[in-house]
């Protein structure tokens, strides 16, 4: 059941702050988790294989192997033959959509300006290489890849050069160990990936970060994982780049008016609350537009496949909120800062000026979070635990290195270099000073 909060009561608030607290603690970087994440990367740090197998067969399976760290070549090759028909045609599609937007937003080197002499420009290049982290256990995240690799490869990182990692599924009693998704593998060999390995956890991304006798370092991690990922991907900072986000378990904001379409509204939500685990929330004004999204939320979860997940995302990690008015709905929307903002209202543009907040934004009833996740264009890796007040999703940017550049092409006029020397001298400089000072004609 989505419970309901009434914000104007006293409970209702201390319900909701409860709430926001447990979202913001995901994020969290001195949790119990974090020092487990400290132990484990400077494990991998210091024994590389061993220590990734050691967590292997703690956490995904007892039998883990050194040798199945990484997918041959013909592994690859064998799951993208046999990815046929219209399954392979979507992803097709969905790759092309996601290069075409990323090309779109892909930055280019600007013209110079010239100030007081000096011409000034900026340069965008590539990182070298790159590591990225798609989910695996009981679903199967291919989409993840798409919207990690591509965005990278439009950047200009040779998809030889980029790394992915993907455990297989947790091995439960004796049943035989799992594998990745045949699709995720024949997804990597139709973008030209070649290193990939079936390993996960805070153990996977000190791997990438450090280098494993298996695995090859990389310059830059990115994607999304649970609260370890995140944390080592935190931790690692610095060793490496990181995407500077935290993308952990799948979030979203709904603000409905009486325009809305309850069964839209409740289908959106129950996307997300599919994950596990989910976090859901739903904002509105009026009272009778919650009830109605509410009994619809229920009318539907039961005729989903993932229903155990759905139940427990609603009832432990999810709420509706009851505003005062649009105003609160906003400044509350904003506070909650959501992966994925939905405004299913009539004034769907004067909302959207108004919630500053958010990962990526579904603007009007017949815009589902699903086209986001699979097939429009932006990537679908996006800031939760509310991050997204200072932080932003991944994209083409994410791979690119800026530089500024200075040039004086006719050396500096003697007042620049007057200037210079000055402010050297004053923070006690004197050979930064002279550098300009030397110069003098």
């Amino acid at each position: 059941m989505l419970p309901v909060y009434d914000i104007a009561t006293s409970q209702g608030q201390a319900d909701f702050d409860a709430r926001l607290v447990r979202l913001k603690s995901t994020a969290s970087a001195f949790s119990e988790q974090a020092q487990t994440v400290s132990q484990i990367l400077h494990d991998v740090q210091q024994h590389g294989d061993d220590a990734v197998v050691k967590y292997m067969r703690k956490w995904t399976d007892p039998d883990f192997a050194v040798d199945r760290i990484k997918v041959t070549a013909e592994e690859l090759a064998q799951a993208d033959k046999q990815l046929t028909g219209d399954l392979r045609a979507a992803i097709e599609r969905s790759i092309a959509n996601v290069r075409e937007y990323q090309q779109h937003a892909m930055p280019r080197s600007m013209d110079t300006v010239t100030i007081n002499g000096a011409e000034l420009g900026m340069r965008f290049t590539p990182m070298a290489s790159a590591g990225m982290c798609v989910p695996g256990g009981a679903a199967v995240l291919f989409s993840t890849l798409i919207m990690l690799a591509v965005p990278a490869m439009v950047a200009g990182i040779d998809p030889k050069q980029i790394s992915v990692i993907n455990p297989p599924p947790t091995r439960v009693g004796d049943e035989p160990a799992g594998d990745i998704s045949p699709i995720v593998l024949a997804t990597c060999n139709m973008l030209g990936i070649e290193n990939v390995y079936r390993i996960g956890g805070a153990q996977a991304v000190g791997a990438l970060a450090y280098g494993t006798q298996t695995v090859k370092p990389i310059d830059i991690i990115a994607g999304p994982g649970n609260v370890f990922v995140q944390l080592a991907k935190a931790q690692v900072a610095g060793v490496c780049g990181t995407d500077g986000g935290f993308y952990g378990p799948s979030e979203i904001v709904t603000v409905a008016d009486e325009s809305a379409d309850p069964g839209y509204v409740a289908s959106d939500l129950i996307a997300q609350a599919e994950h596990n685990p989910g976090k859901c929330f739903l904002v509105s004004w009026s009272r009778d537009v919650i009830d109605s999204i509410v009994k619809e939320v229920e009318k539907q979860m039961a005729q989903r496949t993932r229903s155990e997940f759905i139940q427990k995302a609603l009832d432990t990690e999810s709420c509706a909120v009851l505003a005062r008015d649009v105003d609160q709905a906003v400044d509350i929307a904003n506070i909650i800062a959501a992966e994925h903002v939905n405004l299913a209202v009539k004034d769907v543009d004067g909302l959207f000026e108004r919630i500053t907040n958010g990962g990526e934004f579904f603007l009007g009833h017949q815009t589902p979070v699903a086209a986001g996740d699979y097939y429009a264009g932006p990537s679908h890796c996006l800031p939760t635990g509310t991050t997204a007040r200072f932080t932003s999703g991944i994209s083409v940017y994410t791979f690119l290195k800026r530089s500024g550049t200075v040039r004086y092409r006719n050396g500096m006029s003697q007042q620049t270099i007057d200037d210079i020397a000055l402010l050297a001298k004053a923070e006690g400089l004197d050979a930064h000073a002279n550098s300009a000072s030397i110069r003098s004609k």
